[in-house]
């Protein structure tokens, strides 16, 4: 920990996309690149503005490259007056594979590799998401970061950098602290979320 700690003076907050018509209809999204609808729009704005109204500070907005995350960052630094800095793609969502597009049912959604061909690993999704997080902390050392990215890979980074499971689904626009010294102490050997996990 102690060569990181120069990068826990910082802070770093998630937002998950605006709403999408694929969110609306309960579509699975994954990397499929769907554009925010007006609702989106209209919740990307909303929560800028609960930013301001709490005295939340930010230097510095990333997103994932797809354009429901794009846009979103875009109207919440366009509102704080901060500029998106760049795209990562390693915040991309989860990958669903045949499910993408689909009604899947509730079982195949709470494991959805289990139905369905080219499905990305839930392992994956944490290692990839701690990995290119610690990486946007260590790009902005000590700076106030928010990251807009996507539901499945927000909960598993809440999940892995809190150390218990983040059951909860991520609400469209909401933003969420990331814990700096746990998503820097987790390590992917000793897991215990990710024991029989492929």
């Amino acid at each position: 920990m102690h060569d990181v700690e120069p990068l826990l003076t910082g802070s770093l907050l998630m937002i998950r996309h605006g709403q999408t018509d694929w969110n609306r209809k309960s579509l699975m999204q994954g990397s499929s690149n769907i554009e925010l609808n007006e609702v989106g729009r209209e919740q990307a704005l909303d929560t800028a503005q609960k930013l301001t109204q709490e005295g939340i500070r930010c230097d510095v907005i990333v997103s994932s490259p797809l354009s429901r995350a794009l846009e979103t960052a875009q109207i919440v630094g366009n509102y704080l007056g901060v500029e998106v800095s760049r795209t990562y793609e390693g915040l991309v969502e989860r990958h669903y594979g045949e499910a993408e597009g689909q009604d899947i049912s509730s079982e195949a959604r709470r494991e959805p590799d289990a139905f369905y061909q080219g499905v990305e690993s839930e392992r994956s999704v944490y290692v990839r998401g701690i990995k290119t997080l610690r990486q946007i902390v260590s790009d902005y050392p000590g700076q106030h970061i928010i990251a807009v990215s996507h539901g499945s890979l927000i909960r598993r980074v809440l999940s892995a950098s809190r150390g218990e499971e983040w059951k909860e689904t991520v609400p469209n626009a909401q933003a969420l602290e990331i814990p700096l010294d746990g998503l820097f102490r987790w390590a992917e050997e000793n897991e215990p979320l990710l024991v029989g996990k492929p």
